[in-house]
């Protein structure tokens, strides 16, 4: 690392909290190592709205609008974050076109990424959210593979049932409930029985939990 981007170096240990939603917004982050959990007040509950890896940067956004802080940050796993004044990152943007323009894109997607948990949380029961969540993730690692995919391909998604439990806004043990009636469906399998080691799910044919998601969506509508 050079000693231009060592300056603003810091390590945080796990629990730290980086800043909490309503306060004011003097500075913005970008994760070199370890993970920032992204959360907000719903109601009477703090949901963890994302996990942040490493590469990503948050806290841009009050500093852009100048209102306070949306959500609260707080250390996940022992960081080391690249701590950014608000000045700077002005400065920044203005002397480097290419990273306001990567700001720009990462923003657009945070937006479509807000908006699909929105729709998910606002979904009517812990088996249509994970099944559209489930769906969601699916497209996302098509998406990623940047490749065309044949109809009926297995996807293989490597996130963890606490990753699912987070994004839907449901506790774990309803998620895993949903996930085991899903697999004794064929419709969600896990590794072991691919015989694939490690951590994740496979969805067979997205098409698949499609159809039974319409189904849930007409069961819930008419009455079993």
């Amino acid at each position: 690392m050079n000693d231009a981007v060592e300056r603003f170096a810091r390590d945080f240990e796990p629990g730290t909290v980086l800043f909490e939603e309503g306060e004011p917004g003097d500075y913005m982050y970008v994760i070199q190592s370890g993970e920032v959990e992204i959360r907000r007040q719903v109601g009477e509950v703090e949901r963890v709205l994302a996990i942040l890896p490493p590469g990503d940067f948050f806290g841009e956004m009050a500093i852009l609008n100048g209102r306070p802080r949306s959500a609260t940050a707080v250390v996940k796993t022992a960081a080391r974050l690249l701590v950014i004044e608000g000045k700077t990152f002005e400065a920044m943007m203005r002397a480097r076109p290419e990273i306001a323009l990567r700001i720009i894109k990462s923003l657009a997607t945070r937006l479509e990424n807000s908006n699909q948990h929105i729709e998910l949380l606002l979904l009517p029961t812990s088996n249509h959210r994970v099944v559209q969540c489930l769906r969601l993730m699916a497209d996302e690692q098509i998406a990623l593979a940047g490749a065309h995919v044949a109809h009926g391909s297995a996807i293989l998604v490597p996130k963890r049932i606490e990753d699912v439990a987070t994004r839907v806004g449901v506790p774990t043990h309803e998620v895993i409930e949903v996930m085991d009636r899903l697999r004794s469906a064929r419709l969600v399998l896990m590794p072991e029985d691919a015989g694939i080691e490690g951590d994740g799910f496979i969805v067979p044919e997205v098409g698949r939990l499609l159809e039974f998601l319409e189904f849930l969506n007409l069961k819930d509508r008419f009455g079993a």
